[in-house]
């Protein structure tokens, strides 16, 4: 099976030839239909760089990114906001939840803005409001919402529409720890009922292991990688301090 993510000796510099900062440094990254991976690293390690690459927010310096086996790199500003439409779904920090809209009608913009049929559009809301455990505040208004369903109607926008990859960036640092567990109970149960393929960006070592495979940067380049296997979330959370710990960074959350 062809891979929804291929990354090839990516490069980010920024700078003048004088002082130049290397943010990513010929980084690989192969992401599988249906993987759930993270992506850890201390402040500065190249971690949402590499998202923001990946996500077509930033242009890399060198190196290819394919999504599907179609280089991104190559494609020209109107070909790149159809693509970022179509196959990229997107969950951030902040929800970026249109306060003037309800919940309904913001997780269904993504759907009007692909001009799907009217007659879909309230059926495949309420599916994907139900898998993400907000069916019943499809008809408030963001704030009317606690910041835990804010995040998950963010996540209802960004998968309703099918996407190929679902990319997330610290997707729980504004949430409270019952509501980023409930966010991230969520999340994978979509990657293994539903077979989301979703990459993260996270600092926290709690948040990343409910991912399957995690891969870690040291200023810019690959550290390490840790695949969960058979391991249990707890035992991963285990080897993910581990990992942490070398890299000199610090976790203050627990199981």
């Amino acid at each position: 099976m062809d891979a929804i993510l291929t990354v090839e000796h990516l490069q980010k510099y920024y700078g003048s030839r004088g002082s130049v900062t290397r943010a990513i440094d010929d980084v690989n990254l192969r992401v599988e239909p249906g993987e759930f991976v993270g992506i850890m690293g201390a402040s500065g390690s190249g971690k949402t760089t590499l998202l923001n690459c990946i996500s077509t927010i930033d242009a890399p310096t060198s190196g290819r990114i394919f999504v599907e086996g179609r280089d991104i790199t190559t494609l020209k500003s109107r070909e790149l906001s159809r693509f970022r439409r179509e196959r990229l779904g997107f969950v951030f920090q902040d929800c970026n939840l249109l306060d003037t809209l309800t919940a309904f009608e913001n997780i269904a913009l993504a759907l009007t803005i692909l001009k799907t049929p009217a007659g879909e559009i309230e059926g495949r809301v309420q599916k994907t409001a139900g898998l993400l455990g907000i069916a019943d505040c499809l008809n408030k208004y963001p704030y009317q919402l606690s910041g835990g369903q804010r995040q998950r109607t963010a996540a209802a926008r960004a998968i309703i529409t099918d996407p190929a990859l679902v990319l997330a960036d610290e997707p729980t640092g504004a949430l409270d720890s019952k509501s980023a567990r409930l966010l991230l109970e969520r999340f994978e149960a979509l990657n293994e009922a539903r077979g989301t393929t979703i990459l993260m960006v996270t600092h926290d070592a709690f948040t990343a292991s409910y991912c399957r495979r995690i891969l870690f940067l040291r200023d810019g380049k690959s550290f390490t990688e840790l695949v969960r296997g058979n391991d249990s979330r707890k035992a991963f959370f285990g080897k993910i301090i581990e990992v942490v710990t070398l890299l000199g960074g610090a976790c203050d959350d627990v199981l």
